[in-house]
């Protein structure tokens, strides 16, 4: 049986996508842990009433491989400490699948790591498309000053493991806020490097 053609409408000025099947929040507490500071965390989440941090509205025709799942983030700017406020990250839960995200407002980036630790950094604005390859870990990071909204496409079988950051106690480096409205990276004193097993396991999900 034939999946019908389906279109969803952006309102890229609120920052949501209409025709969506799917759609969830997370806010500052359901972040916990991620963040150098923690007690800036906490302040943050009472001073704000819990804000929300990011959300997604996402279409899902079908889990078959061969499909695809499209949907948009809308990401709020922010500090916790001198840390952007990220999403939690993860990596396909079929490692060798790939995404693409594609800037629609807002400036922001994409952090991305391997799974040996190298720390790859793609900047993202309007119009920007950012490819994310196969057996990459990746997060979005606002460092913008206002709201920060991607589209996103990746294989309807690509799943997410999203404990593969909190197993390595983080990502190897950290986005802090820079001179001016930059950015720089500071190692994560937290982060345990995977084993070569850990590695030989990823690369191989797919064999």
């Amino acid at each position: 049986m034939l999946i019908e053609p389906a279109s969803c409408q952006v309102d890229l000025a609120a920052g949501t996508m209409g025709g969506a099947s799917g759609r969830y929040r997370k806010r500052l507490s359901d972040l916990a842990g991620l963040y150098l500071d923690a007690d800036a965390h906490h302040d943050l989440v009472t001073r704000t009433g819990d804000a929300v941090v990011y959300d997604v509205a996402d279409f899902r025709p079908s889990a078959a491989a061969g499909d695809m799942i499209f949907g948009l983030t809308r990401m709020s700017p922010g500090l916790v400490g001198e840390e952007f406020f990220l999403t939690r990250g993860h990596i396909h839960a079929k490692a060798d699948r790939p995404e693409i995200y594609y800037g629609q407002a807002g400036q922001g980036l994409m952090q991305l790591e391997s799974p040996e630790g190298e720390t790859r950094i793609v900047e993202i604005g309007p119009q920007t498309i950012c490819y994310v390859p196969p057996f990459w870990i990746h997060r979005s990071i606002n460092t913008g000053e206002g709201e920060f909204v991607m589209m996103f496409a990746y294989p309807a079988d690509a799943g997410q493991d999203y404990g593969i950051i909190e197993r390595s106690g983080g990502m190897r480096h950290r986005v802090l806020r820079g001179e001016g409205h930059g950015w720089r990276l500071a190692e994560n004193a937290a982060y345990r490097p995977r084993t070569r097993a850990d590695v030989q396991a990823l690369m191989g999900a797919a064999a």
